[in-house]
């Protein structure tokens, strides 16, 4: 899916939501248990009651892989699932030498057929250009994130007189164009997206952290959104264990329709 499509989709919908399917076996409702393949079936419930309003939907690849060959599988089938008009996000943080990008990135897009991946960029530039070779799929690499431990490195100062994460964006921005490339910006940080947006004004921005994390929603889409630049707001564990029982699926499309109707005034 290109930027063109992926607007397309954000305005038909009107709608930023990503749905992040980190679907933890452990906290599903006692009938997907009970299944043969519970992911599968639970993710493709979710799917379901939440394909008319979401324009992206990422999977935490760590949910899966902790479950061997069955989890690859359960990517796989979910993947087949969500609609090809969703973008379809591989949140996998790779990032190595470049013969072992190459190949994590054929693991991701062509074996899984994922249209994103998320990257971190530390080892420089050689761990991000094996995945800009691939025509018609994205990079998100990681900027500013919404963990704790983010204090310890993106805030420093550099001799540039730059911070680390601005200087992650300034240089990364000029590897590829805002066609390939989004960037990871946390919920629990929206006083930097302005910040953000001086050195990227025109990608798009993954930002997770709404939802169970505590992030501001307005403040997010007030700060985020520009004419050209938007945003793909994730909600993963806010949607997926808003209720339990009988009531789970139903929680989560009354969940992730919520957070759209939030968004809706600022996409035009």
């Amino acid at each position: 899916m290109d930027k063109v499509a992926l607007w397309k989709q954000i305005k038909l919908k009107s709608s930023m939501l990503c749905v992040g399917l980190d679907s933890d076996e452990s906290k599903m409702p006692e009938f997907y248990k009970l299944t043969t393949h519970p992911q599968i079936e639970f993710n493709k419930a979710i799917i379901n009651a939440t394909k008319d309003i979401a324009v992206a939907y990422k999977l935490n690849t760590a949910f899966y892989e902790t479950r061997g060959a069955r989890g690859w599988d359960a990517m796989e089938e979910t993947l087949l699932d969500i609609p090809d008009h969703c973008l379809k996000i591989a949140d996998a943080k790779r990032g190595d030498i470049g013969n072992t990008s190459t190949m994590y990135a054929k693991a991701f897009f062509e074996q899984l057929k994922f249209d994103a991946i998320t990257v971190a960029p530390y080892m420089g530039i050689d761990s991000v250009k094996p995945f800009l070779e691939f025509s018609g799929k994205w990079i998100i690499i990681l900027a500013v994130t919404s963990n704790e431990g983010s204090k310890n490195f993106q805030f420093l100062e550099m001799k540039s007189g730059l911070r680390l994460f601005e200087e992650v964006l300034n240089t990364t921005s000029k590897w590829g164009t805002d066609s390939q490339i989004m960037y990871v910006v946390g919920a629990t940080h929206p006083e930097y997206l302005e910040t953000v947006r001086k050195f990227v004004p025109d990608h798009f921005l993954l930002v997770p952290g709404v939802g169970a994390q505590g992030g501001n929603l307005d403040e997010v889409m007030h700060h985020g959104v520009t004419g050209t630049g938007g945003l793909l707001v994730n909600s993963s564990r806010g949607i997926l264990f808003a209720g339990q029982g009988e009531d789970a699926i139903p929680a989560a499309r009354k969940e992730a329709l919520r957070l759209q109707q939030h968004m809706a005034p600022y996409i035009r």
